[in-house]
């Protein structure tokens, strides 16, 4: 992206931050609302915020990122730094798009790396736009944010609210985590049995492959 493009950017989303508080406020030009082109498929990536550039997970994320669009896939974040940055880079340095779920309460810039920025008002339609249209889902390691959107994915794909679809856990990190959740909580292998843990980007990009073929948003 050219570096005027860039300052250009920046300063829409400074512009943003500092009004984000205001409740009058409304998305200006550069930002959407969440539609989906003909025949567009969404994958939402959900992660950390804090992790660095230089770790496993960025990394790991950001490759994600480049091969879901390679493959022709639309990637969808919640639009801030660490992990979401991470993917929406992957995907926009392979020519993607890259959608941006943003709260208007929040003092954070969106990164710099997004196509499409949708701005939400409340937590609740965060969510709603992160989830309703994506045909798979995946986990990086994140913090209690990461946990809230993957146990909301995973409570509909269980009720059956949400049709069938891949949610794919990235990372040595999250087999302990589920078997704590089986261990302590009413989570049983069924359950268990709607995720797919892999070790890398490249075995979650197989399986979001595979597995979105026949779904539907």
């Amino acid at each position: 992206m050219p570096e005027i493009s860039l300052r250009t950017e920046q300063a829409r989303s400074r512009k943003f931050a500092r009004r984000a508080y205001n409740s009058s406020w409304r998305p200006p030009a550069n930002y959407s609302f969440m539609t989906k082109a003909n025949g567009e498929r969404i994958v939402t990536i959900f992660g950390g915020s804090k992790c660095a550039e230089s770790s496993e997970e960025y990394q790991q994320a950001k490759d994600l990122g480049a091969r879901l669009a390679e493959a022709g896939f639309t990637i969808c974040t919640g639009g801030y730094l660490g992990v979401m940055e991470a993917a929406s880079r992957g995907a926009r340095e392979k020519g993607g798009r890259a959608y941006g779920i943003v709260m208007n309460q929040f003092k954070s810039e969106p990164n710099r790396y997004l196509t499409d920025k949708v701005a939400t008002d409340h937590f609740y339609d965060r969510l709603q736009n992160l989830i309703t249209r994506s045909v798979g889902f995946v986990a990086f390691r994140g913090g209690m944010g990461t946990v809230t959107e993957i146990s909301l994915v995973w409570n509909k794909l269980q009720t059956g609210v949400l049709a069938s679809r891949p949610l794919v856990l990235v990372g040595d990190c999250w087999h302990p985590v589920v078997e704590a959740w089986q261990k302590s909580l009413a989570v049983t292998n069924a359950d268990v049995s709607l995720l797919d843990f892999v070790d890398d980007a490249a075995a979650a990009c197989e399986i979001l492959i595979k597995k979105t073929r026949e779904v539907t948003a």
